[in-house]
Parts: structure tokens; C-alpha cells; sequence
């Protein structure tokens, strides 16, 4: 597992922010130019370069987004020894997604549309903007051969690429996956939740918010960041003496079927069922929930109401009081996180969550300081537009 965040690029430096409780949000002025938008927050990767080995023309069909899917994807490898020069390139995949590819490009064909020519147009643009490019550009990167999973959907994009590359290797369709999810900071991300009043509008006070479940939160803020897994069966890792950090072994996943926007607490908790009973697990044995908690006023009041509905009273916490909503990453970098706080058996609170909201959940919310909890099972919850869910858990691995 590697990943970037607001709160740094390797483990080491997010646990150490997440537990002295660091704020990775801070004020866009680069955001005034727009006069309608009423946020000016985001979640912003403090330091992101790539090596000298990526030479122009491995990058050129990659926008950032792709650029933190492939750096992220290749220290999940080094992390995990993978001898990909010996290896079947057929037998391994790629699942990965974001919300949107590339805006950037996006921009370059749009300025086409609206009558500007074709001067800023490049033979990449589509490739850098295409909704697979991140999936794409890991494969391509790599010289990955196996199945290739695009999970574009919005807030579930990394934590669906990891259940389909679960079930890819688990019914023995293939050996190994890379799988995740990223996402680059665009103000195009942000506007959208702001014309849906969805937007945290603290401006003066960034890392006072987003304050997820607490009954002063005002609304979310955007956030970017990358996060890979690699995914094997255990033959193929103990067969190779890999480290392995953890084990998958419940993935549910639902649609709403109803409103694009407004969650449904039903089908949040149906996702939340069939990963316990993917994982033959009753809830009780789940010891931590990784909230998705978006500090918007529906989504944790209805995410909290199904978790209490599914597993009862449990410790819970999110993230993205810390970072923010880095959406199509959010849901691999929240695995990481609860897998990483289940080896070392201590969790971080939410930050800035102080007074829960009475609507939501009557749940354990880890508020304040950090805690020591001894479990072998923790979920992780995302919630997309559009209706989609997604419900993962992890088993401690003890050899």
C-alpha cells in the first residue's frame, strides 16, 4: 500500500499528522478569481515531484491524476517486492479510478468547442482526460497485462477498484491486481458541491472544517490526493515471502436505485450487509468503522443512521476532517488508513468533530485524542453520487 495525501506521502508523516491532529486544508487564493463560488478551501498535497526516471515521454499521456495513480502504484510495488521482471504480465491487472481524468485537458478540447481552433488541442488531450486514463496509464506504465477494471464512479472510484480486484483474484480469475484510486485538485470539483450548497464556507478558519457528523458542521471541502494496493492471492504471496499487510475478506457493494444526490440509509446498510456476509463475519466482530463522513447535512446523518442500524454501537471515525474529500481516492486512502491504525492497534479521532449531531447515528465517534483498540476486523464505508455504495473489510493478518 502507498499513497499521497494533504497529510503527506508516506506513512510515517500521516500517522504522525493524524495523531498530533494537523489540518491538511488551507485557503485557495488562487480561488478568488471566482466571484460565484463561495468556498475558498481545499485539501492540497503538501509536496509531489516525480523521479527523474519519468522522462517526458512516459508522462505525456498523464494529467496529475494519472501522475499521482502511477507514483503511488509503483511504491505499492516496491512496497511489496513484486519481481515484475520475472512475472506474467498477463496475470496481473490494473482496477483503478477517479472522478474525472484530467480537467486541464478537459479545458483544451472544451476551448476547441467554443471556437478557439485546435492550436491548444494536443494528440494526448483525450488520452489524459479519457474517464480510464488513470487505469490506463498504470497498465501502460507497468506493461500490465492482465484484466483492466476502470472504476470511474465518483466517491467510490478506489474503494470499488479494491473489492473488484478482490473478487478478480478470489474466484481465480487472475493473480494479482493494482488497484486504487486518485484525484487532482480542480475548482471545477469544487463548484459543483458549492451550487449544491454542499461546500464548507469557513473560509477564514480552514482548519476548523469539515467537521464530519458534528451538528455544527457547513458542508464539505474538496481535497486530492493517490493511494494503491496491491492485491494477490496468499499462494502467490507466500510463495514469493511477501509482507502481507492485511487480508480482504468482505466486499458489498449497492445502488440506490432512486435520487442522483440524496442518500438512501437502506441501501447504505444493504452494502454494509453483504460485506458481512461476504466476510462470514457477524457485526459484532467488526472492532473499527472508517466512516465515509463528508460533513455534508444528509449524507452522515443517513451513512450514520444505517452503520448503527448494521453494526450497532461501534467506534467510528473519518478522515476528512484532516484532509477533506479527496473523492475518487477517498476510498483506498481510507482503507489504508483503518488497515494501517488495525496493525498498530491505535485510531485517530475525526478532526473537528466536538458535539455529534443529534440526528446522526447514536454512535462510538472517536472525538479529541487518539485510542487503543484491539480488533482483528475493520470496515471501510463510501458513498458516491449517483446512488453508488461500497463496504470493505480487512482482517488483521496473522501468520
Amino acid at each position: 500500500m502507498a499513497g499521497f495525501c494533504p497529510l503527506g506521502g508516506s506513512w510515517d508523516d500521516i500517522a504522525d499528522r493524524l495523531g498530533q491532529h494537523v489540518s491538511g486544508i488551507r485557503y485557495m487564493p488562487d480561488w478568488d478569481q471566482y466571484e460565484d463560488m463561495r468556498t475558498r478551501l481545499a485539501g492540497v498535497i503538501p509536496q509531489f515531484e516525480l523521479p527523474a526516471s519519468y522522462t517526458r515521454k512516459k508522462t505525456r499521456t498523464m494529467g496529475r491524476v494519472s501522475k499521482l495513480a502511477v507514483r503511488a502504484s509503483e511504491l505499492a510495488l516496491e512496497q511489496a517486492a513484486f519481481p515484475l521482471e520475472t512475472a506474467d504480465l498477463t496475470e496481473i491487472g490494473v482496477a483503478y479510478g477517479s472522478s474525472s481524468g484530467c480537467t486541464a485537458a478537459t479545458m483544451e478540447l472544451s476551448k476547441f468547442l467554443g471556437g478557439d481552433g485546435r492550436s491548444g488541442v494536443s494528440s494526448t488531450s483525450y488520452l489524459r482526460m479519457m474517464p480510464h486514463t488513470t487505469a490506463a496509464n498504470v497498465s501502460m506504465h507497468f506493461g500490465l497485462k492482465g484484466r483492466i477494471i476502470p472504476t470511474s464512479s465518483a466517491c467510490v472510484s478506489g474503494s470499488q477498484a479494491i473489492g473488484y480486484a478482490y473478487e478478480a483474484v478470489r474466484f481465480g480469475r487472475i493473480e494479482a491486481m493494482v488497484a486504487g484510486g486518485s484525484e487532482a485538485l480542480c475548482p471545477s470539483q469544487a463548484v459543483v458541491f458549492d451550487m449544491l450548497y454542499a461546500t464548507s464556507i469557513k473560509n477564514d478558519t480552514p482548519t476548523q472544517t469539515p467537521s464530519p457528523y458534528d451538528a455544527e458542521r457547513d458542508g464539505l471541502v474538496i481535497g486530492e490526493g493517490g493511494c494503491s494496493f496491491v492485491l494477490e492471492s496468499l499462494e502467490s504471496a507466500q510463495r514469493r515471502g511477501a509482507t502481507i499487510l492485511a487480508e480482504v475478506v468482505g466486499y458489498g457493494a449497492s445502488s440506490d436505485g432512486a435520487h442522483a444526490t440524496r442518500p438512501s440509509q437502506d441501501m447504505m446498510a444493504h452494502a454494509m450487509r453483504q460485506s458481512l456476509k461476504d466476510a462470514g463475519i457477524p457485526a459484532s466482530e467488526v472492532g473499527f468503522v472508517c466512516g465515509h463522513g463528508t460533513a455534508t447535512d444528509h449524507g452522515d446523518v443517513a451513512e450514520s443512521q444505517a452503520t448503527v442500524e448494521v453494526l450497532g454501537f461501534k467506534p467510528m471515525a473519518s478522515y476528512k476532517g484532516h484532509m477533506g474529500h479527496t473523492l475518487g481516492a477517498c476510498g483506498a486512502l481510507e482503507s489504508w488508513f483503518a488497515i494501517e491504525m488495525m496493525n498498530r492497534g491505535r485510531f485517530d479521532p475525526t478532526l473537528n468533530l466536538r458535539t455529534p449531531d443529534p440526528a446522526c447515528g447514536e454512535l462510538d465517534y472517536l472525538m479529541g485524542e487518539s485510542r487503543d483498540i484491539d480488533t482483528e476486523y475493520v470496515m471501510n464505508n463510501n458513498f458516491a453520487f449517483g446512488g453508488v455504495n461500497s463496504s470493505l473489510i480487512f482482517k488483521r493478518w496473522q501468520a
